[in-house]
């Protein structure tokens, strides 16, 4: 009866109407703080922090850092790793810095896979740090380094950048990579080291855009997402680094197997240039933030899936933006971002 009562009062507060909560409004709109220059982002959580590691941009940075109690109020953090390796310096002669990362969390060390090599040049590698604690404040922090995990020289036909560690439901581990050349490539690796399982194998492709003899072939950025019985493709389509000119958008394909093929909803093959639209730039009637790419994924505590991106924002000099946005498996399986 006292229930009846209350809801009856309500209803007259409200002039008799049924009062509808406002829907929270996209985490995109939210973001603040140390969100610009942010490029090619991963996320994961560490605790009660959120931590972002992107491509370094500053004077002698080698990754950019983030960090966040609430995924919307962003802080600047100490570069993770202070300077090149000597063997990064010797196998990528030229490189200056460190690019487009990947964070994870295996058999009880962090692992922060990272790339090395010069703009428009296939000779690059791919690199590992490890560490106990991603917290610059707790004992034992510090990045160790395990070395060199893959390369690529000009004889290659795909370049060893954008590295993205997927672990199997059958427990064997994957490196994806890749960026323009022949496309993204599949590479296994030694679960305990989280390097090559065999150096010398073949990698597997798992996208590529075919283009004419000499043409661009732009795709780059693999991330592979595990949800419902597939395996979820995200890669980076046409041309990033041109600041609001920029005309990348995300594509996803899915995947019973890790190794693919990798399908949009429409059947089309991520090996011909398929897939479906996942990010794009914003609608002709808003125009700010422009060539959205290079995702990655990660899964909250209580279950819930994000994509971290970046994207130019138009009314910032194209400056690269940290982008964050919930991602909403529809009743046909699919996801969609909710930017």
């Amino acid at each position: 009866m006292i229930r009846i009562v209350l809801a009856a009062a309500l209803s007259l507060l409200a002039g008799g109407a049924t009062v509808a909560q406002e829907p929270p409004s996209p985490l995109n709109t939210r973001l603040d703080g140390a969100i610009a220059p942010v490029h090619d982002p991963v996320i994961i959580r560490a605790g009660d922090t959120y931590y972002v590691y992107g491509t370094g941009l500053g004077p002698g940075q080698m990754l950019g850092a983030r960090t966040s109690k609430d995924l919307i109020h962003w802080t600047e953090a100490p570069s993770p790793i202070a300077a090149l390796p000597d063997w990064a310096t010797k196998a990528v002669p030229g490189t200056k810095g460190m690019w487009a990362p990947d964070i994870s969390y295996v058999n009880g060390r962090y692992r922060l896979y990272y790339s090395v090599s010069t703009f428009g040049s296939n000779r690059s590698a791919i690199g590992l740090a490890t560490s106990t604690t991603l917290d610059a404040a707790a004992p034992g922090y510090g990045w160790r380094d395990e070395g060199m995990v893959v390369g690529s020289t000009p004889d290659r036909d795909y370049n060893a950048i954008d590295p993205n560690l997927i672990v199997a439901r059958d427990g064997r581990q994957y490196l994806a990579l890749g960026s323009f050349w022949t496309g993204l490539k599949l590479f296994e690796l030694d679960p305990k080291t989280g390097k090559m399982l065999k150096p010398d194998a073949a990698p597997v492709s798992i996208a590529r855009r075919p283009a004419p003899a000499g043409g661009p072939a732009p795709v780059e950025a693999p991330f592979i997402i595990d949800h419902g019985g597939y395996y979820w493709l995200l890669a980076s389509y046409d041309y990033c680094c041109k600041g609001a000119q920029s005309t990348y958008y995300t594509v996803v394909g899915r995947s019973k197997n890790v190794a693919g093929p990798y399908l949009g909803k429409d059947g089309s093959s991520m090996l011909q240039g398929g897939g479906t639209i996942f990010l794009r730039a914003d609608l002709q009637e808003q125009q700010r933030y422009r060539g959205p790419g290079h995702a990655g994924a990660f899964r909250d505590k209580d279950g819930t899936d994000y994509v971290v991106y970046h994207a130019y924002d138009k009314q910032n000099k194209g400056v690269p933006t940290l982008r964050i946005a919930r991602i909403r498996w529809g009743a046909d399986g699919w996801p969609v971002a909710e930017q």
